[in-house]
């Protein structure tokens, strides 16, 4: 599946050219497993993105944690897995060394915004159940609108030094993807890992562990023990189906993305890279298709989201009609 032998190998202007490969069966088949993925990343969140935006009524403030990673998620369809189709047929990147820079810089940023975003949706619903009572005026609009912000900006300025040149692209010629070579900065790059891995695992286990330790306490005989109207309210807010959704949401995100990070941590410990191919290309692609899981989590967890569905199918039936009846003369 890979040309040279090497499931990646840095990205240098003299590898960038040449498009005399022969496309064949081999070729094509991850080419066009590499586009459905493509179109269904980008179908799944233009279908979140527009029920979220369509639902009537006030948007609880978790609506702005998922339009973020939609938006994400989105972004990665449109612009940064689509430029995988072509050099899966002709087994080689034809874009140029600083496109493949570029693309390394926003795979990283864009999941590590994701990352992040989970993580203030955990710290989000830990706050429904340890302050109930409290949580409209501690979660505002705006202040998670700030944190959604922040996960961005942070993401962008973590790890912005690959694309302004400080390190060689690197090509992972088995999935056909750029990537960003941190191997040049090894000081730098753990205190990255650190800062992008540390605080979302251990907020998300923290949090979630609480909320469900919680859960079970409520049964028990400590819950005599509380005060009746933060009881009642701590019980409300943990029949909320959007508990069970995020952290489904958080879990599937991490068990998608987890093995193609740990082949790369591997590999970067070996120093050198795992001879096999099909094993970067699947990994790679079943961490994108989390992409596309968000919509059928949803689907499943979320009466809101299936009735905001319903509501814009119903418009957008609407208007087809509206539009193909004749217009009076």
């Amino acid at each position: 599946m890979a040309a040279g032998g090497h499931p990646w190998r840095p990205m240098g202007l003299e590898s960038v050219g040449g498009h005399g490969a022969e496309l064949g069966a081999e070729a094509l088949v991850p080419a066009l497993i590499v586009l459905i993925v493509c179109l269904a990343v980008i179908a799944a969140n233009v279908v979140i993105i527009a029920t979220i935006v369509s639902m009537s009524g006030p948007k609880e403030v978790i609506k702005y944690y998922l339009l973020s990673l939609a938006a994400s998620d989105l972004l990665a369809g449109c612009v940064v897995a689509p430029l995988s189709v072509y050099p899966a047929l002709v087994h080689q990147w034809v874009y140029g060394a600083h496109v493949c820079r570029l693309m390394g810089y926003l795979k990283v940023t864009l999941w590590a915004s994701q990352a992040y975003t989970l993580m203030w949706i955990g710290v989000d619903r830990y706050l429904a159940i340890v302050k109930p009572l409290r949580y409209d005026t501690i979660q505002t609009k705006v202040r998670c609108q700030c944190w959604v912000a922040v996960s961005w900006l942070s993401a962008m300025v973590l790890c912005c030094p690959p694309v302004l040149g400080l390190s060689s692209p690197l090509y992972d010629a088995g999935a056909y993807i750029c990537l960003a070579d941190w191997s040049d900065m090894l000081g730098y790059s753990a205190t990255v890992a650190m800062m992008v891995l540390g605080p979302p695992v251990i907020t998300s286990s923290y949090t979630y562990g609480f909320i469900f330790h919680m859960a079970a306490r409520v049964r028990t005989s400590y819950a005599q023990t509380l005060d009746k109207e933060y009881l009642s309210a701590v019980v409300e807010n943990l029949a909320n189906p959007d508990i069970v959704m995020t952290f489904v949401l958080t879990v599937l995100f991490w068990l998608s993305w987890l093995p193609y990070i740990g082949l790369r941590l591997f590999e970067f410990a070996a120093g050198a890279p795992v001879d096999a191919p099909f094993l970067h290309f699947s990994l790679f692609w079943m961490g994108m298709l989390n992409s596309v899981w968000k919509l059928l989590v949803y689907l499943v967890a979320s009466e809101d989201f299936r009735r905001g569905l319903r509501s814009l199918c119903r418009s957008l039936c609407c208007l087809c009609r509206r539009s193909a009846s004749p217009v009076p003369v």
